[in-house]
This record gives C-alpha cells, structure tokens and sequence, in this order.
C-alpha cells in the first residue's frame, strides 16, 4: 500500500491509537515470540506505535487492525535483528517470516484475544503477593533478584513462587479453555 503524502485527519490517527493501546498485548506477545528480549521488545513496541501513527491515514477503518499493525511490528523486528545479526545469534528472516504467516491473523486474532481474556481472568485468581510477583516479573520485566529484593523475599523463595504461579495459571488455563470447549 503506497503511503500517504498528507498527514492523516487527527480524528484517525486518535482511532489508530486507540486500536493500538486496545490490542498492545498480541502485538506485544507477537513480538516476544520473535525477539524474547524484554527490554528490545519495549522499544520495538513503542517503535511500532510510532510507525502506526505515522501510517494512520493508511489503515482502513473496519479491516484487521491486527493484522496491520504485526506487518508493521515484524518489520520493526526484523530491522532490530538485522541491526544485531553481526553481535548476536538471531532467528533468521526465513524463520520469522514462517512465524508470522504461520495462521491467518484473523484465526490467530481470535484465538489469542480468547487465550488472553482467560489468562486475565486467572491472574484476576491470584492472591496479592503472587500477582505483584507475576507482575513484577513478567509486565515490568525485572530479573529475578530485581523481584526478590521488591517483594523482600530470597532469589530462590522467588523462583519456587514464580514456578508455582505458572503452574496454577497453566491448570487454571486449561481448566477454563475445557469447559468452553465443552458447551
């Protein structure tokens, strides 16, 4: 799609925003299975924003947001990773690009916009010392002597904790993705 000379009408760019702010969890999740590194995954996402707002005038209100705006995130990444190519050992472009086309976006909109609404509801479950630990660990992406020391906790009290919680969410998961299958 050839882009737009003009800057979008503002009243767009604020529905492109707000799609983004909406679906930042897939778009992010998307692009943690790429690159897991928490701290380029931030940046790749903000640079995602960025570039989305600056395409606003070429998304078409009421097609696949999503779909959208992971082009442009995959994009995002893959420049990331060919920045580093030469520092690091990294996935390659063939490798990426099966990921993302490895399901329709519509399918896997769907699929993960579910997975997610479940997941929310069992960390929702979760008593107030293992959601902020989950929180701390995994939203704000601390390392685990990071977590241990907010919660005034060991290193390894944090990790048995961290393992239980997982396991919890994974039974709990499961549990709620059966009975919905079940009806």
């Amino acid at each position: 799609m050839k882009s737009r000379t003009l800057p979008a009408d503002p009243r767009q760019v604020a529905r492109v925003q707000a799609l983004f702010v909406q679906h930042q969890p897939m778009v992010r999740g998307m692009i943690l299975a790429l690159l897991p590194d928490f701290d380029a995954v931030d940046d790749i996402v903000q640079e995602t924003f960025l570039a989305a707002t600056r395409k606003a005038g070429d998304f078409e209100i009421g097609t696949n947001f999503v779909a959208w705006v992971c082009t442009i995130a995959r994009y995002k990444v893959l420049e990331t990773l060919r920045k580093r190519r030469r520092n690091f050992e990294t996935l390659s472009d063939e490798v990426i690009e099966a990921v993302c086309a490895a399901a329709p976006h519509d399918e896997r909109s769907d699929h993960l916009a579910g997975r997610l609404d479940v997941l929310n509801d069992c960390v929702k479950q979760l008593s107030g010392h293992a959601r902020h630990a989950l929180e701390l660990r995994y939203q704000q992406a601390h390392r685990l002597p990071e977590v241990a020391e907010r919660m005034g906790w060991t290193v390894d009290s944090t990790k048995v904790m961290l393992s239980r919680v997982r396991a919890n969410l994974r039974e709990c998961i499961q549990r709620k993705l059966s009975a919905e299958n079940h009806f």
